[in-house]
């Protein structure tokens, strides 16, 4: 393969990352975190007491610390709250 080669190869890569990378960017922009909603080992990441912290290891069905990415702006109408509120529901429990 010549150097020619080797350019175009590797600027054709390079703009294939950026094509695919576009769309990941702008789908993580519009989501947002939310808590309440997660069924039992469904949840995104970590939660607010601590107990686990990854993916996939929520107890049980809608607790107030664990939480998932979800369409922003859907989080209210499915009876979740953010990070703030369930910070708050966890003091008065």
């Amino acid at each position: 393969m010549n150097q020619r080669q080797m350019i175009t190869a590797a600027a054709t890569a390079l703009m294939g990352l950026a094509v695919l990378s576009g769309p990941a960017m702008a789908q993580n922009a519009a989501k947002e975190k939310c808590f309440g909603v997660v069924k039992a080992g469904q949840n995104d990441c970590a939660n607010l007491s601590g107990s686990h912290s990854c993916a996939g290891q929520a107890k049980v069905d809608m607790g107030k610390d664990e939480w998932k990415y979800v369409p922003a702006g859907t989080c209210k109408t499915m009876g979740g709250m953010t990070m703030d509120e369930a910070k708050m529901g966890m003091k008065k429990s």
